[in-house]
């Protein structure tokens, strides 16, 4: 053994380094952790250890300046965990749900006859307004509004859960009476 590596023994120090890691981290596994990290800091630098020096004091210099790393990283980490935080929306529903809604409009749409499904898919999709999207359809505007609003009376009966139309909900009176006596 040279004066050298007699001067570098690492692991003479280890119960020491394990004791102050411990100290440090109040951790049994966290401080295992440290020594290692510390131990692989210490072997990059022996070159520069000064065999004057006592090793004892600069290992636990090199564990202790790892150990504030560690904590000074960590910190530094949740600023910016926080930061993101507060940049990011404050609630994003998932992916997932919102798939599978649109599979469930997709298919209610479908499900709507076809008069109204043209007349749904001309004006709220494609932009046409009722007199473009009558001409297509070959109907009177009158007409294609009335499918229109039945369609979408449909989806909004479907998005609340009811299954059937409410009585009467299709009829509705613009002048007069309806014939019942009040």
């Amino acid at each position: 053994m040279t004066r050298a590596s007699a001067d570098f023994d690492v692991i003479g120090e280890l119960p020491v380094l394990r004791r102050y890691a411990l100290a440090l981290t109040r951790d049994p596994s966290d401080a295992e952790d440290l020594v290692q990290d510390a131990l692989v800091r210490a072997y990059d630098r022996r070159a520069a250890f000064d065999v004057t020096r006592d090793l004892r004091a600069w290992l636990l210099a090199i564990l202790h300046n790892v150990f504030v790393d560690g904590v000074r990283s960590r910190r530094a980490e949740l600023i910016r965990i926080a930061a993101a935080g507060e940049v990011a929306h404050t609630h994003e529903p998932p992916a997932q749900e919102h798939s599978i809604r649109l599979a469930e409009v997709r298919a209610r749409f479908r499900a709507l006859p076809e008069d109204q499904r043209a007349a749904l898919h001309l004006v709220a999709v494609e932009g046409l307004s009722y007199a473009d999207a009558a001409a297509v359809v070959g109907a009177p505007v009158g007409t294609l509004m009335s499918r229109l609003a039945r369609a979408r009376e449909t989806l909004r009966r479907h998005d609340a859960g009811e299954a059937r139309p409410r009585p009467g909900a299709h009829l509705r009176i613009v002048r007069g009476t309806d014939g019942h006596d009040g």
